[in-house]
C-alpha cells in the first residue's frame, strides 16, 4: 500500500517543487494538498502518513503557523509524522519541540538531504541501502 503525504498550506509553485521532492524520495508515494482545515481533517481521518506543513499558513486555517497545527494535531493523530517546511532554524526547532519530526527549508528542495529526511520520516529504505 502506498504511503500518503499531504502538503499543507503551500502555494502552487512551492507545491510543485515539493511534489518533485517527494517523488524523488519514492515514486510510489501519493501526494495530496490541503488548502484549508476541513480538507486537512478529512484527509487525516482517512489516513495519512506524513504532513509537510508550511511555516506560515494562509486563509482556510484558524492558525497562522504550521507549528501551531502540529501542536494541535499531535495528540489526535500520534501515528502521523508532521514536518515543517521552513528555512528558519528557530521554526524547525519549535516544530520538533511540539512533536514534529526534523524538517527542511524551501531552499533545500531538490537536495539529497531532503530526499533522506522524507525517506527517514516515512521509514523507507535510504538511497544508499536501496541501491545495494
Amino acid at each position: 500500500m502506498s504511503k500518503k503525504v499531504v502538503l499543507v498550506g503551500h502555494c502552487g509553485p512551492d507545491s510543485s517543487y515539493l511534489r518533485m521532492a517527494v517523488a524523488s524520495a519514492d515514486r510510489s508515494l501519493k501526494v495530496f494538498m490541503a488548502d484549508d482545515a476541513d480538507e486537512l481533517n478529512s484527509m487525516l481521518n482517512a489516513g495519512v502518513d506524513l504532513l509537510l506543513l508550511n511555516r506560515e499558513l494562509g486563509w482556510g486555517f484558524e492558525e497562522s503557523e504550521g507549528v501551531e497545527v502540529i501542536r494541535q494535531l499531535r495528540a489526535r493523530f500520534p501515528q502521523v509524522k508532521m514536518m515543517l517546511v521552513s528555512n528558519y532554524p528557530e521554526a524547525q526547532a519549535a516544530a520538533v519541540a511540539v512533536g514534529g519530526v526534523p524538517g527542511f527549508g524551501k531552499r533545500e528542495i531538490g537536495s539529497p538531504r531532503v530526499v533522506e529526511v522524507i525517506r527517514s520520516a516515512l521509514s523507507l529504505a535510504t538511497s544508499q541501502s536501496a541501491a545495494s
